[in-house]
């Protein structure tokens, strides 16, 4: 009987995965909005605060993450050079699961590295997937899933 539901299954559901990645591709955006704002709002801070962590050339880093998580935000909404732009996005979240929340643990809660782990899984399914078709990058290079 599952080897008959799987496949109606399958197919049903597949239906969504490109309004899916759209939304998901949203919500990500969102999420780098408020902190790239931030970073631009006092760049002068956040230079100080990435010194005070030890990452190197921390005004260079700043403008770098900040610069990033911007162009990041418009790239990820209109579905253009989604693969491309998620592998720099994926590793700001390294670094700041390496450097700020790695010593809280996994809790969201205590500041811990759940939340960047899962933007970074959401930016490893675009870099794998692509943006689907609701996306500049279909439109422009027939970019598929």
């Amino acid at each position: 009987m599952l080897k008959k539901i799987y496949p109606m299954t399958k197919t049903v559901l597949s239906k969504g995965q490109n309004i899916t990645l759209l939304l998901a591709r949203f919500v990500v955006a969102y999420g780098f909005y408020e902190p790239a704002m931030q970073k631009w709002s006092d760049i002068k801070s956040v230079a100080d605060w990435f010194g005070s962590l030890g990452i190197p050339f921390p005004t260079l880093n700043a403008y770098m993450a900040a610069s990033t998580e911007l162009i990041g935000v418009v790239l990820l909404t209109l579905g253009l050079f989604t693969r491309l732009i998620s592998i720099p996005l994926m590793i700001i979240m390294v670094v700041a699961i390496v450097t700020v929340h790695w010593t809280h643990g996994f809790s969201a809660g205590d500041n811990g590295f759940e939340i960047p782990l899962y933007y970074m899984l959401f930016l490893s399914i675009f870099a794998s997937y692509g943006a689907g078709k609701l996306s500049l990058d279909h439109l422009l290079f027939g970019e598929e899933q």
